[in-house]
């Protein structure tokens, strides 16, 4: 290609072998030219431009148009040597690169001041010593992966070498046209004028301190393809907090992307529903992320600088999207939670209210008939209590949100849960010097609670003793001790921090039981845990 260019410029340009040396020349272009892939097949309008190109090259050849003929192709080759990694590669286009400078400095500018010709001393020189460059390219090794290569070109310093080259063409001839000074002076100017404007630029794209910099400022537009990248982050952060389901955050954020300048239409599938906005086109790009398919498609190809874009703006309403779908799990999660616990709370109850039937049933069983009027009172005093506990389990199960507590002195609720386990071999002993008024429904339920797990222990263990007691002022503990053997470690420490399974019937009812508790502003604590003594007490919080 480049001995086809020297050989237009020195010998054909004006002579009758002008149009045979400019088609020799195309040609060795277009099986150069490393933009189009040459593995891939033209299509219609690539053809018609290639065409188009050489049909101007040969009807309309001039000097200018040699000259941004030189300037395209010094542009070319430096992009090229900017994509290069190999060290191997480079020689080759540097010394092709210095060529096509060399001749356009030296011999296509001067054909255009014609009144201006001061180089006859470098008439030889270029005609036969630049030749030594591209015959110095035939001796510099290639890699082998080059070939591989073709595309490997960076756009933006192509476009910059470009515009710098012809402002070197244009400035040397404006000048010279406008102070009728010598070529080589002009030259040099312009050379030092350049070289002083990319000092100045390079120092304006990444400055010491003050200003952050054309070099972040084109970073940030290129990566926001001229969206204000922050408002479109604001819109759809907003939209995360407005939309409720995850279904319509992810259908208004197809929305918002929709209205990009370059996108024509969207489609998108969530599990079995599918839903379209806008106008499918032939450009189109697929994504897909956690459960969402996602179609855009566009007016034009998209570039790589878009195709980045899109990758970037779906990831972010991704990312939106899990969280709202984390969110939504979660809610479900806390309801399911509170079902369980209240369901749980109110099954412990209910199982309380059996045990406490169970055990008039059991008295009514071993009460002798000399006995019976003291059984028929007992039965008169428990069984409205029965049936009033009974009625406030049902009204809890029905409005759990609802739940109404009930208070009465602490003498009075010690006394109807006494009589709650008679004959059943439990010492209760009382030492309280006050009579504060009590949640007698939480006191129920959790001293039930911590008898029952006593009798199922006494089962396996038949000499063991079954201590309830009550004790203090106002600040009152309930305790209820049993003789028989420690619970193992490994239960007592997660005892009333999470559900732990066990043979005997400790831990899960012991967990609902504390919690319980903690809502009505008790503590319920494992005081004693040896061979013996297994200790638990019940009373107020401390408050510091």
């Amino acid at each position: 290609m480049l001995f086809s260019l020297h050989g237009l410029l020195v010998w054909g340009m004006g002579s009758e072998l002008q149009t045979a040396w400019t088609l020799f020349h195309y040609g060795c272009f277009l099986l150069w030219q490393p933009v189009l892939h040459g593995r891939e097949p033209l299509s219609l309008r690539t053809a018609l431009i290639l065409v188009s190109g050489g049909i101007l090259m040969t009807m309309f050849m001039s000097w200018w148009l040699m000259a941004f003929w030189l300037c395209l192709l010094f542009s070319l080759l430096g992009g090229r040597i900017f994509s290069f990694t190999k060290t191997a590669s480079r020689p080759g286009f540097l010394m092709a690169a210095t060529y096509l400078l060399a001749m356009l400095t030296m011999h296509v500018v001067p054909q255009l001041l014609a009144r201006n010709i001061d180089t006859d001393a470098l008439i030889a020189l270029v005609e036969y010593g630049l030749l030594l460059l591209p015959i110095g390219v035939l001796f510099t090794k290639a890699e082998n992966g080059d070939a591989h290569q073709v595309l490997a070109m960076d756009f933006f310093y192509t476009l910059m070498l470009l515009m710098i080259t012809i402002t070197l063409v244009l400035g040397c001839f404006a000048i010279a046209m406008t102070t009728q000074a010598r070529y080589t002076e002009v030259l040099l100017k312009m050379i030092f004028a350049l070289a002083a404007g990319l000092l100045a630029l390079s120092w304006f794209w990444n400055p010491r301190a003050g200003f952050s910099g054309i070099g972040l400022i084109l970073s940030r537009y290129l990566l926001s393809v001229g969206l204000p990248f922050e408002q479109w982050i604001q819109n759809i952060a907003e939209l995360a907090q407005q939309q409720r389901t995850p279904a319509n955050f992810l259908a208004h954020s197809v929305a918002e992307i929709a209205k990009l300048p370059w996108v024509q239409g969207a489609k998108w599938q969530l599990g079995q529903a599918e839903q379209q906005l806008g106008k499918p086109s032939v450009h189109f790009h697929e994504l897909q992320f956690h459960d969402v398919e996602l179609t855009l498609y566009s007016r034009w190809p998209l570039t790589p600088a878009l195709t980045i874009h899109v990758k970037l703006l779906t990831r972010i309403v991704a990312e939106f999207y899990e969280a709202k779908r984390r969110e939504e799990s979660m809610t479900q999660n806390a309801y399911m939670q509170a079902v369980y616990e209240t369901g749980a709370r109110l099954t412990h109850d209910i199982k309380n209210l059996v045990q406490s039937m169970g055990a008039l049933c059991s008295a009514a069983e071993h009460t002798a008939a000399s006995d019976q009027e003291r059984l028929l009172a007992l039965i008169r005093k428990q069984l409205p209590l029965l049936n009033e506990r009974m009625a406030k389990t049902l009204t809890k199960l029905q409005s759990p949100a609802n739940e109404t507590r009930s208070t009465l002195p602490i003498l009075q609720w010690w006394e109807n849960f006494q009589a709650h386990y008679p004959h059943l071999g439990i010492i209760f002993e009382a030492t309280i010097s006050a009579n504060p008024a009590v949640d007698g429904d939480v006191l129920d339920s959790v001293t039930d609670n911590l008898i029952q797990n006593a009798l199922a222990k006494r089962s396996s263990q038949p000499e063991l003793t079954i201590y309830v007691s009550l004790s203090g002022d106002n600040h009152y503990t309930v305790a209820v001790r049993d003789t028989g053997s420690a619970m193992p470690s490994a239960i007592a420490d997660k005892l009333f921090k999470k559900q732990v399974s066990s043979g005997k019937g400790l831990g899960i009812g012991l967990y609902q039981a504390a919690k319980q508790a903690n809502a009505s502003g008790l503590t319920l604590a494992l005081k004693e845990n040896r061979e013996g003594s297994v200790w638990f007490t019940l009373g107020p919080q401390q408050t510091a």
